[in-house]
């Protein structure tokens, strides 16, 4: 009888399929729950399961600190807020902030710098534990992250060149426009209060100043503690409007529904408070630049502002 080749076929094609099953999940998954720092590793932290919280994208309080690295989003170009020196160092008032919760929680520090329009998404996919890079408290951004108690007083500011300084929107004209960074909350004042202005958006800070320094806008509005600095560190440039808007806060910021996090990072603030830690965090950052007279003013200690 003459071998049935196509049944030979068909039983050697099954016997391999059964021999791959035997040996199935081979492939690699060295990488999943990995602790490596989110900026060092290209991966959002908190992805490929072991990391990622329950509740949600985000690795829980117990997480943070068996890993031994916390993730902290902040500006690498906001001097002297965040921003990076000239050894590759990140240094500025929300750096101090940040090396202290590390030590308090005994933790490393992995800095991830960030801009201003990717803070929500960097929460949001992981990617950082928490943002301290200058994060106003508005109520549409506390619909998508937690706010912790605040830690500085802030409102929104204009500076302009002093040969045509902009004391008032009015001074704007139709054709003229205004500086703003994307993501920030002087883009979402102007766009909601003054639609007809227009805007010349950026999405780093160091973009902004430029541009105002070559005379591509009449104006730039962003945080009214960033553009004093701007007019104090570069002669020939003026805060004709110190103050736009109302009065808010800074704060930092964890992904929706961490609550340990948020209750230790409240805690935590609430703590620093007693010894008046804000207070030095001033005087080691921001008091060459704004001097003693703004200390009271920008600074929050333990939570606790004036409408408190």
């Amino acid at each position: 009888m003459k071998p049935n080749n196509k049944l030979f076929a068909l039983l050697l094609a099954l016997v391999m399929v059964l021999s791959l099953a035997a040996c199935g999940g081979s492939a690699d998954t060295s990488a999943a729950g990995g602790s490596e720092p989110a900026e060092e590793a290209g991966e959002p932290a908190g992805e490929g399961g072991e990391a990622a919280g329950a509740e949600g994208n985000f690795r829980t309080l117990d997480e943070i600190q068996e890993s031994g690295v916390i993730n902290i989003g902040v500006f690498s170009d906001k001097s002297p807020f965040g921003y990076v020196d000239e050894n590759g160092d990140y240094q500025g008032y929300d750096v101090y902030f940040a090396n202290r919760i590390g030590e308090d929680l005994g933790v490393e520090v992995n800095f991830v710098s960030t801009e201003a329009a990717s803070r929500i998404e960097y929460l949001q996919t992981g990617k950082v534990d928490i943002i301290l890079a200058n994060f106003t408290v508005t109520a549409e951004r506390a619909e998508e992250v937690d706010f912790a108690l605040p830690y500085m007083n802030v409102a929104l500011g204009v500076v302009s060149p002093e040969d045509a300084v902009i004391e008032s929107l009015d001074d704007i004209g139709s054709d003229d426009e205004v500086i703003v960074i994307s993501g920030t909350t002087a883009e979402t004042y102007l766009e909601k209060n003054e639609p007809d202005i227009k805007l010349q958006k950026y999405d780093a800070y160091a973009e902004a100043k430029t541009a105002l320094e070559n005379g591509n806008g009449v104006a730039w509005a962003n945080d009214n503690t960033e553009v004093t600095a701007f007019a104090i560190e570069n002669p020939g440039f003026v805060v004709g409007i110190p103050s736009l808007g109302s009065a808010d806060t800074i704060a930092p910021a964890v992904t929706k529904g961490n609550a340990t996090l948020l209750d230790w990072l409240n805690g935590e603030i609430e703590a620093l408070g007693q010894e008046q830690f804000f207070h030095e965090d001033y005087e080691a950052t921001l008091l060459d630049t704004y001097g003693a007279d703004y200390e009271d003013t920008l600074v929050v200690e333990g939570g606790v502002t004036a409408a408190n």
